[in-house]
């Protein structure tokens, strides 16, 4: 059984919506309740996740699940899918234009 930590994806939610946090080859990845990937630190990481796990955020719920196969949205297993990965198949937090903002709307 693997337990490295690209084999775990975290949820934090409130009960309408949820973000998720996930490792992948570069780093920790945060997917934002929109859908926006966002490059994050494991400190900004554990900055969201410990409150919710001390429950110092009344309403704010914590999930995490474990997926033997890296690199597997939840969910989506055997489809060969990035978690966190666009339409295309980009990376997080990646702009085809670095003059535009990162992950803005286009």
């Amino acid at each position: 059984m693997d337990l490295t930590n690209d084999t775990y994806v975290i949820f934090l939610g409130n009960g309408k919506v949820e973000e998720r946090y996930f490792r992948d080859e570069t780093g920790w990845v945060k997917v934002s309740t929109q859908g926006r990937t966002f490059r994050a630190t494991a400190e900004q990481v554990l900055n969201h996740v410990l409150p919710a796990v001390a429950g110092l955020k009344p309403g704010v719920t914590i999930r995490v699940e474990h997926h033997e196969e890296r690199g597997r949205k939840a969910g989506e297993a055997g489809k060969g899918h990035r978690p966190g990965a666009g339409k295309n198949g980009s990376r997080p937090g990646r702009n085809s234009n670095p003059s535009r903002g990162r992950d803005r709307p286009a």
